[in-house]
């Protein structure tokens, strides 16, 4: 999660303590899940999100991170944190605003829901909720967006959150192939590709693990 400074190259998830069953995939397991969800038009959607997310991104520490204070986002962000450290965009490391920081919590877990009262229009807030989103963080995202930032949504179907957002990416958990959990693992290994592709075999690499999680995701295996 969040380093001392504010962003989030210490959020990852092996500071994080995480661990999960993931598995290698190799090249052909990765084009039979891609070709699994190509016909569902998913690929493309998150796809664009995520591309739209890295294009708003612009500055380091910029890029606010905010949930529900009972379902905090630490799992996007942790993987946001990743993709930012292995790809070098520091603009992509994300800050998880906190609703209520424990007392001496460290600095990159101490970032309070004030923060969001000094978002500028250089910065962007990505929405993280799993949950109809409670008439607080609908507050707290629209005076985000009259101050100027842009706004993403990633959430499981909440009309008023999504017509607040500039951006949004409803997951319905009636009609989307993926669960809410998979859609944030496509969101996040598309974020440092190009055109959909990996810009490097490491990057590939990557893409094929996190595709392993997502299958992981949908099988009911935990994930990391």
């Amino acid at each position: 999660m969040p380093n001392a400074r504010g962003g989030s190259r210490g959020l990852t998830h092996a500071a994080a303590g995480w661990s999960g069953t993931m598995w290698a995939m190799n090249a052909d397991q990765v084009a039979a899940l891609r070709a699994l969800l190509a016909p569902t038009g998913w690929l493309d959607r998150t796809a664009t999100f995520a591309q739209a997310l890295r294009r708003s991104a612009r500055t380091p520490n910029g890029l606010l991170v905010v949930g529900a204070a009972d379902d905090e986002p630490w799992h996007m962000t942790a993987h946001l944190a990743d993709e930012s450290r292995y790809a070098g965009l520091p603009e992509l490391a994300p800050t998880l605003v906190r609703w209520a920081p424990e007392p001496g919590a460290p600095a990159h877990l101490a970032v309070g829901i004030d923060r969001l009262r000094a978002a500028t229009r250089t910065e962007t807030l990505l929405v993280v909720s799993q949950h109809a989103a409670p008439a607080e963080l609908l507050e707290r995202v629209q005076d985000v967006r009259r101050a100027g930032a842009t706004v993403f949504a990633l959430d499981q179907d909440d009309p008023e959150l999504d017509q607040l957002a500039h951006e949004a990416l409803p997951v319905s958990p009636t009609t989307a192939p993926v669960s809410f959990d998979g859609a944030q693992h496509l969101v996040t290994s598309s974020i440092t590709a190009r055109d959909g592709q990996p810009d490097s075999p490491a990057l590939d690499k990557r893409l094929r693990s996190r595709l392993a999680r997502l299958l992981d995701a949908v099988s009911g295996t935990p994930t990391d």
